[in-house]
Order: C-alpha cells, then structure tokens, then sequence
C-alpha cells in the first residue's frame, strides 16, 4: 500500500530516480528551459527550486560556502553549480518563489505521453518583459496614492483661496470622506 505515499517513483528506484533528477536539475540551470515528459517536470519543479533559493545571499561568507557545498551534493556538476550561482541567482534575487514554469506541449507520438517544457520564469525574453512592463505601472500606482490624497488635501485650500466655484471644493471634500 501507499498510503500518505507522496513521492512520485517515475518508475526508476530510487538511485535511478535521483540521478534523473540530477541530470535534468543540471540541464535545466545550464540551458535555462528542457522539454519532457510532464511527470518529470512535476519532479524536477520539486527538486529544483530549493536549490534556486538556497542561492539567494545570506549574511555570512560561511553560509555562502556551505550553501554551495550543499547545492553540489545534489547537483554533483561544478558548471551547473557555477552557473546557478553566478547568472541564475542575480535574476531571481527579488523573486520570492516560483523560479520555473511549466507549459503543456501535447503528447508525444510514439508512446502519446504528455510532453512539457520546463524554463526559469526570469529567462524567459518573450514573457519576461510583458510581466515586468505590467508589474511597474501597477507599483508606481499604489506608490502615487499617498503623495496624491495630500495633494487633493492641499488642493481644497489652494482652490478657496483662489475663490473657485464651490461645486469642485464640495466634490474634493467628498472624497476623503469616502476613503
């Protein structure tokens, strides 16, 4: 039985199984985005990303050390581990989770598996920048809210002392007391 058995086995024991993972966790970092089956992405989406975030910088030299220490005791690759350290971890320094992606492809011919490709998300040149283009606007929005409700306080006094129409100073004061 298999009860509370999470694991998924990908048919292969469990050395096979991690050198898989090893093999597809270092092609991934190396070529930014792999295509295959759609179980081994899950797999790999699993053992990769806690290596990814063990590269973000910590307070120590020696915590750095033993993080890259640790990081090649599952990638058993000095490129890979170079690579990640070096071109991955900048990228993904302000993300705080969720380094890859999946996406669907279909299914294979031969055996009609269910074929996926698996990228880091910050490499990605086509969906990166749309995201990124999208985010800013919305940040500088949120940011903008506090420097205009005290230009809107200060606007109701610039406009009676410029004796405006009272109909604009009565539209002014209704929206602080709506917020």
């Amino acid at each position: 039985m298999r009860h509370g058995d999470k694991q998924n086995n990908l048919g292969r024991k469990k050395a096979h199984r991690d050198a898989l993972l090893m093999n597809l966790a270092c092609q991934i970092i190396t070529h930014k985005r792999i295509v295959t089956t759609l179980a081994k992405a899950k797999a790999l989406r699993k053992y990769v990303e806690p290596l990814i975030t063990k590269t973000k910088k910590t307070a120590t030299k020696e915590d750095i050390m033993h993080n890259h220490r640790v990081v090649f005791s599952y990638l058993n690759d000095k490129l890979a581990v170079k690579e990640l350290f070096t071109v991955v971890a900048p990228k993904i320094a302000a993300r705080p989770g969720g380094y890859t992606r999946i996406i669907k492809l279909g299914i294979r011919p031969g055996d009609n598996a269910e074929k996926a490709m698996i990228e880091l998300v910050d490499f990605n040149e086509i969906y990166g920048n749309a995201v990124n283009a999208a985010a800013e606007p919305a940040k500088k929005t949120r940011r903008s809210k506090a420097p205009a409700t005290k230009k809107a306080a200060e606007a109701p006094a610039a406009e009676e002392t410029a004796s405006e129409a009272p109909a604009e100073t009565a539209s002014t004061e209704e929206t602080p007391a709506a917020e």
